[in-house]
């Protein structure tokens, strides 16, 4: 699948090729022009946009352990701002061409050291275990950094995980077979995918079963629960956010994130993730209702947004973020989409699904006209299917296991610099190729893919770019 060249007396497979060049796909690169990303739903009311507008803003705070107005970094944390990890190409995407987490690591007098996994030019990461050191699993977040050292963390002294031996900083080849890498998942058009309702995701998934059987494609919802598709330990409902749609909803995510990648505690997740002394400076949960809000000037009355704790915030960021504009059409991407669907890439990577008749954003318009009744075109069909052995990371969570991922939606990977679980990869064709291996549910797509002319690779990789 790479583009590579032969010289004579090269051998592939066993076949001695002469004075031959191969050719294949070649991925253009990150789209250019205008990233039309990062603004909000068309649609939105005013009290909506409002909301939305007032979570923007706090997305983009950097976090303090104490001290200042936004307290609760650590003591272990991955970044110290939601942007940090969500900024390619616009505020809500993915991880930028230059990781932030190399600056961050020593911000305000830490201490820290740069684990052989994060590097320059690589992606934000986070790094999960996946046993214990006595053998049990694990599969949790080891945040990367700790706060020993800053100014405005007097006292505290804890030591960053230890790592082990260092492997390929890029595929992690090599490295401590323990260690699991993770990057983030953008956030564009989330609430059009929370609206989505359960019945349309599980009409979806038995659509061309016929198809789907003879490709071996077998996704399910994260769990399931006495052979019935979920659904949520809690409610019975389909998860769907996340690398393995291990999250429910909106909120959950964002508490979850503000807690394992800041150290944040909020009101989904009030407890410190490590209790040391030495090491707790504010009261918990550290994000919390407002019951006294401020922020009205010269007297004016705090505007109700003041009244949210961050996390409601987040998710109405997150809920009201309008999804990438594509590319215009060209000749290639035409063709490209017509033969995604042909080959087979279609059946996970589902182009359209609608969200419900009828929607609340919390605002006064009810049903919300941005969110209701939409077409979202996404690509991707929500569920986890097996990616086999290549890209398994060992880690369960809920009803995905060690090789499950959720399909990953495609929506604007013309502009994304990383892909994969990992970051592995900044090439599209590469990222393809990885499909492929033991026990992939992709595998007779891919090699449907393989098969195509190389001019016909070509016209899919420029539709994906063009997403």
């Amino acid at each position: 699948m790479h583009s590579f060249r032969l010289t004579t007396g090269m051998v592939i497979s066993g076949l001695a090729i002469a004075g031959a060049i191969t050719k294949g796909p070649v991925d253009p690169g990150v789209r250019q022009g205008a990233s039309n990303a990062g603004q909000p739903l068309p649609g939105l009311a005013t009290d909506e946009t409002a909301f939305f507008q007032d979570g923007a803003a706090r997305f983009v705070e950097i976090e303090t352990v104490s001290g200042g107005p936004n307290i609760g970094l650590g003591p272990r944390f991955n970044g110290n701002q939601c942007a940090e990890c969500h900024v390619q190409p616009a505020i809500g995407g993915s991880s930028p061409a230059t990781n932030p987490q190399l600056a961050v690591a020593t911000l305000q007098g830490g201490k820290n050291t740069l684990p052989w996994f994060l590097y320059d030019k690589g992606p934000i990461r986070e790094s999960r275990f996946k046993r214990n050191p006595d053998g049990t699993v694990d599969g949790g977040v080891h945040a990367v950094f700790v706060i020993t050292g800053r100014t405005d963390a007097p006292g505290c002294n804890i030591a960053q995980p230890n790592f082990g031996r260092p492997g390929n900083p890029k595929t992690g080849l090599g490295g401590n077979p323990n260690l699991s890498f993770r990057i983030a998942t953008p956030l564009f058009g989330l609430g059009l995918i929370e609206a989505i309702t359960d019945a349309t995701i599980l009409a979806n998934s038995v659509e061309n079963s016929d198809s789907k059987r003879t490709f071996g494609i077998k996704g399910h919802p994260n769990a399931e629960i006495s052979g019935v598709a979920n659904r949520s330990a809690n409610d019975g409902t389909i998860t769907r956010f996340g690398w393995k749609a291990q999250n429910k909803s909106l909120l959950v995510f964002a508490g979850e994130a503000y807690n394992v990648e800041m150290g944040i505690t909020n009101m989904m997740f009030p407890q410190e993730r490590d209790y040391t002394p030495g090491c707790i400076f504010n009261a918990t949960p550290e994000d919390a209702t407002n019951f006294t809000p401020t922020g009205g000037q010269n007297g004016a009355v705090a505007p109700y947004t003041a009244v949210l704790s961050d996390i409601e915030a987040f998710a109405n960021f997150m809920r009201m973020l309008a999804p990438p504009t594509p590319a215009p059409d060209t000749d290639s991407t035409i063709r490209g989409r017509d033969l995604f669907a042909k080959v087979g890439c279609a059946l996970c990577h589902t182009p359209t699904l609608m969200t419900a008749q009828k929607i609340s954003s919390g605002g006064a318009q009810i049903p919300s006209v941005a969110l209701s009744n939409q077409p979202v075109h996404l690509y991707s069909d929500v569920l986890v299917h097996h990616m086999g052995r290549g890209l398994a990371d060992g880690i369960t969570q809920g009803g995905a296991g060690p090789d499950e991922f959720r399909t990953a939606p495609l929506w604007g990977v013309g502009q994304r610099i990383f892909f994969l679980h990992d970051g592995r990869t900044s090439d599209l064709v590469e990222a393809i190729a990885a499909h492929r291996t033991p026990g992939s549910e992709a595998n007779r797509v891919v090699e449907r893919f393989r098969r195509l002319t190389t001019s016909a690779q070509q016209d899919i990789i420029n539709f994906l770019r063009g997403l």
